[in-house]
């Protein structure tokens, strides 16, 4: 475990954060992609690996779990296998 020394998780300023997010995209040819986008792919992840949205909302943060909603795109294909097991 990493010792803390710091009260944030990355102590570097939030225009820090942004500059070297840009420079990243910028140097990987991408230019429609949002650092909040991550997110949003992750919380879709963790659906699909199918955690429960306690859960997913324990590890986003998410304390309305309409708000959490908007970020799931379940895949078809991953609901029928589930359903299937049953």
């Amino acid at each position: 475990m990493v010792p803390q020394t710091h009260e944030q998780i990355f102590p570097i300023s939030a225009t820090c954060l942004r500059l070297a997010w840009n420079r990243a995209r910028n140097k990987a040819g991408i230019t429609d992609l949002r650092f909040h986008d991550l997110r949003h792919e992750a919380v879709s992840r963790f659906f699909e690996m199918g955690m429960s949205v306690p859960e997913v909302a324990l590890i986003s943060g998410h304390k309305d779990v309409r708000q959490l909603f908007r970020y799931t795109h379940l895949n078809p294909n991953n609901v029928f296998k589930k359903y299937e097991a049953f």
